[in-house]
């Protein structure tokens, strides 16, 4: 591993660069107490204390962030969790180090270090004792059953033939649903690189806990990367130990966090076509791109809802149970009255007609159009902003949106 006093000046350096619009957007005192633990870092003293400033430095952000006051914070939050890792690396703490800088990743987004955190978790990896395949996902499932079709969508999803061309996407396919039926099969993730060996030893990830984010006890924790996959029942996987609750890595951008899987996706050249609807706001990176991974056992759900963007859905392992309804239908979608779900559903578009009562404008008005499909591995789903939508893995499953 390269020294860590490498690591230790590179974050000084950039506090020093960066002290005058630090001190003016996170205070003077709070950047002060992140600068004073960096140089007894550096110079190996008071570790104690520059340890307890820095898990202030940590909380204090995560705080502000979680008040909507990024920017800044986050790279405060970012310089001291490095800090942070490196003092734990000369504890020989290498495993609970990874986790922090995980943390920094998955919660500040590791501003302006995200390829240093990368080099980083890479180093701390190749000192541990021996090589590990934990953290491996097996191999995308063959085609399997479809289900029974639903009883809240009277129409398919239409299925073209063959791929559109982008000017045809553009001006008249990019208007409505539809699937292209194996389009990603010959994708590295599905072929000669199927998510084998993904992440190394230690990683930490976010699951959702709970069959339902609408629901009183559903929460969120991290959780090892390991741990989870050890949970999930695969085609090729002897046996799992499978928990009574419910983990699910729901809208998770793993490619992030283990940028050696970006290379095993293929996005399609559709993302950037153009394709518009008035008014239309995309994602606000500088791609314009916004990728996700979903993965968890059969059973999870998430609910219908509706996103800003335009998705192409690709299905890697497992199927998936779809469910879409058009944006003319809000109106009869019963949609949640809180403020932070109030894009979701309270209908169970995935229950029998037996509950109509309940929703009568939903069975009256939406169900005659709503539209439902089986994502079965390879297959690419496209849709629109603003058209309700809802999922459920009928086994094991993996699968990557993109947003844009």
């Amino acid at each position: 591993m390269r020294q860590s006093l490498e690591y230790e000046e590179i974050i000084l350096n950039g506090l020093e660069d960066d002290r005058d619009v630090l001190h003016q957007n996170c205070g003077q005192e709070h950047f002060e107490r992140l600068f004073s633990a960096a140089r007894a870092v550096c110079t190996g003293t008071s570790h104690s204390q520059a340890f307890d400033d820095l898990e202030d430095v940590i909380k204090i952000s995560y705080d502000r962030m979680s008040k909507g006051q990024s920017g800044w914070w986050r790279r405060m939050h970012t310089d001291a969790s490095i800090l942070q890792a490196l003092m734990l690396l000369n504890q020989l703490t290498h495993l609970q180090a990874i986790e922090v800088l995980d943390r920094a990743i998955i919660i500040s987004g590791a501003m302006g270090r995200l390829d240093l955190i990368h080099t980083l978790i890479q180093d701390v990896q190749s000192e541990l004792a021996s090589p590990t395949t934990e953290g491996e996902l097996p191999a995308p499932s063959c085609r399997l059953p479809t289900p029974e079709p639903l009883s809240s969508a009277l129409l398919n999803v239409p299925s073209l033939p063959f791929p559109p061309s982008i000017s045809s996407f553009r001006s008249q396919l990019s208007l409505s649903p539809f699937i292209l039926r194996g389009y990603a099969s010959d994708w590295p993730a599905l072929t000669t690189h199927p998510w084998r060996s993904v992440a190394g030893t230690g990683r930490v990830v976010p699951v959702e806990v709970g069959k339902d984010y609408r629901n009183d006890d559903w929460t969120q924790r991290l959780m090892p990367w390991n741990q989870l996959l050890a949970s999930l029942k695969f085609d090729d996987q002897t046996h799992a130990h499978v928990p009574e609750e419910i983990l699910y890595l729901a809208q998770h951008n793993l490619f992030m966090q283990f940028p050696g899987l970006r290379a095993d996706v293929v996005v399609p050249d559709y993302v950037y076509s153009g394709a518009s609807v008035p008014n239309y706001v995309p994602p606000g990176n500088d791609e314009q791109l916004v990728l996700n991974t979903w993965l968890g056992p059969g059973g999870t759900v998430s609910p219908a809802h509706t996103d800003p963007y335009f998705n192409f859905y690709v299905q890697i392992v497992g199927s998936k149970t779809v469910w879409l309804a058009s944006p003319k239908c809000s109106g009869h979608m019963y949609a949640e009255e809180t403020p932070a779900i109030s894009n979701t559903s309270r209908v169970d578009v995935f229950a029998t007609q037996e509950g109509s009562h309940d929703y009568p404008a939903f069975w009256d008005e939406v169900v005659p159009g709503a539209m439902s499909t089986t994502l079965q591995p390879g297959d690419t789903l496209f849709f629109p902003p603003g058209w309700w939508h809802a999922m459920r893995a009928n086994e094991t499953s993996f699968s990557v949106s993109m947003w844009f």
